[in-house]
């Protein structure tokens, strides 16, 4: 069964084409502007390298930067109607609170609180007040927004207000995108809500980008269905990543770290991501990224939906190297512009790339224009990468023992064989477009993230559930029933709560059903 993998980047886009478990073609082409035009070259690329049948195609799998661009630079973001149901009590910190001036300018700063919300336990906070809402929805409306945001005290516990006030729009206005806080963030209010505001935001470009995205491929002869890359490292078809385009943020370092876990056959280690710009180094645990315990800025805002646990460092293959006393590397870089600007492709700035290629790490460009580099800052720049990337393992590990890493990603080359803090490197066969083999070799997820009751003698009854119920998310996802798998429990005891109360956190993966894989 064929699988196209694409994996969108800020300086490459990255294709490959896998059958079962074999890499059978792989390719890299430049991002474009406009995104859809370096894919159609990526997939080009691979016909090219593959002659492949476009029509034996089984699925299509990308990932994409396109909403979490579109966030960073505060631009076609719908108006945004951020409505919460908690009065009497949250009015100190009301929607939008903590969100960036230029961002809550971009959405149209339409903050609204109405009567409602719940308990830990269920109980009502406030009743849910009718004409109340309904005068909010009309003022939002006449303001100008176009996408509405709903949050509720505790909805992951009870989401009827939210559930109810989604009928309400969709009955006065048709059509609205409504994003519901209980189906998008876990517990913790302000982050669950700010999540859910940015999705709402998104969801205007959604439409268009999946639309694009489904043209591009569809021109190319493909008639597979689309799946898009969550931050989970797990897949959503087309009409889920349209009405929750937030999950798809992150999914670049995600998908690297997912095809690193393939290519390496390693499930718990540290990948270690060198791309164009920076170096995303993250955990694997089970053979998924460990994600992040606690909330998460995006673009200045805090948000505490699913993301994996990943540290960032400004090195790259196209990073500047600065030769004013010891040599420094990044965090600026040349990115996508590498093949015109470095000394080894005919430009006249000095690169990561152009230091490893001096080095003999690497054979690419004319190795003759860095040949007259000084050898020791050529060793001093290389150092200097070395300690900042060994820093940043150690800054991941979360015991003094030395972890394995895996090194994948154009750049990886700028990754020494020995590491402070590292057990092993390794850098596996296909590691230039691990994203993309992420992409391709993804599955299905659905989790849990709630409070429990748990009374005295029923804690394994109530794990049961919930994992049962991880399950059955995971098939109405997708997943094809029988390939199902718990790969994360976590439960805290909540001490302040009466009534045992324990947050519970279930994540289960299947294998995507395409239909004769159902067998």
């Amino acid at each position: 069964m064929l699988r196209l993998g694409i994996d969108v980047g800020g300086t490459n886009t990255d294709a490959v084409l896998i059958d079962g478990n074999r890499v059978l073609a792989t390719t890299k082409a430049p991002t474009s502007p406009d995104v859809t035009t370096g894919i159609v070259t990526a997939i080009a690329g691979l016909k090219e390298a593959s002659d492949f049948d476009p029509a034996s195609v089984a699925a299509v799998m990308i990932g994409t930067t396109h909403f979490i661009n579109a966030l960073v630079e505060g631009d076609r973001l719908a108006p945004t109607a951020a409505i919460r149901f908690g009065l009497p009590a949250t009015s100190a910190l009301p929607p939008l609170v903590d969100w960036p001036d230029g961002l809550r300018t971009a959405i149209g700063d339409h903050s609204y609180l109405c009567h409602g919300g719940h308990e830990y336990d269920g109980t009502r906070i406030a009743d849910f007040d009718e004409p109340e809402f309904r005068a909010v929805l009309d003022r939002a409306a006449r303001a100008g927004a176009r996408s509405f945001a709903l949050s509720s005290v505790f909805s992951p516990v009870n989401a009827e207000f939210e559930q109810r006030a989604a009928e309400i729009i969709a009955e006065e206005l048709p059509g609205c995108p409504i994003s519901l806080s209980h189906e998008i963030g876990r517990m913790g209010l302000l982050g669950r809500e700010n999540a859910t505001v940015v999705n709402a935001a998104l969801r205007e470009l959604a439409e268009h980008v999946a639309a694009g995205l489904t043209r591009t491929v569809t021109a190319a002869g493909i008639t597979a269905p689309l799946f898009l890359s969550q931050n989970d490292g797990t897949l959503m078809d087309v009409d889920y990543a349209r009405r929750y385009p937030v999950a798809t943020f992150a999914s670049g370092p995600t998908n690297s770290m997912r095809g690193a876990a393939f290519l390496s056959r390693r499930t718990d280690c540290a990948v270690m991501d060198v791309g164009g710009t920076t170096t995303d180094v993250g955990i694997l645990r089970n053979g998924f990224p460990r994600e992040a315990s606690a909330d998460v800025a995006v673009a200045g805002i805090q948000t505490n939906f699913r993301m994996p646990d990943v540290l960032s460092m400004g090195i790259g293959g196209g990073s500047h190297v600065t030769r004013d006393g010891a040599p420094r590397v990044g965090p600026r870089s040349v990115g996508s512009r590498l093949t015109e600007q470095a000394l080894v492709f005919g430009g006249d700035r000095l690169t990561a790339t152009d230091l490893a290629v001096a080095a003999g790490l690497a054979a690419i460009g004319d190795p003759g224009r860095v040949a007259h580099l000084d050898k020791d800052l050529v060793r001093a720049g290389l150092d200097h990468i070395a300690d900042r990337m060994a820093e940043t393992v150690d800054r991941m590990r979360i015991s003094a023992e030395p972890v394995p890493v895996v090194a994948v990603g154009g750049g990886s080359i700028l990754v020494p064989d020995r590491l402070p803090g590292a057990s092993t490197v390794d850098r596996p066969e296909h590691h230039a477009v691990a994203n993309a083999i992420g992409a391709a070799i993804a599955e299905v997820g659905g989790e849990v993230d709630r409070v429990f009751s748990v009374q005295p003698g029923r804690r394994d009854t109530v794990l049961d559930e919930a994992r049962q119920e991880a399950v059955d998310r995971t098939v109405a996802a997708g997943a094809r029933p029988g390939s199902v798998r718990v790969v994360d429990i976590e439960e805290v005891p909540l001490a302040y709560l009466p009534g045992n109360a324990t947050r519970i956190r279930v994540k289960a993966v299947g294998e995507l059903s395409l239909g004769d894989n159902d067998a």
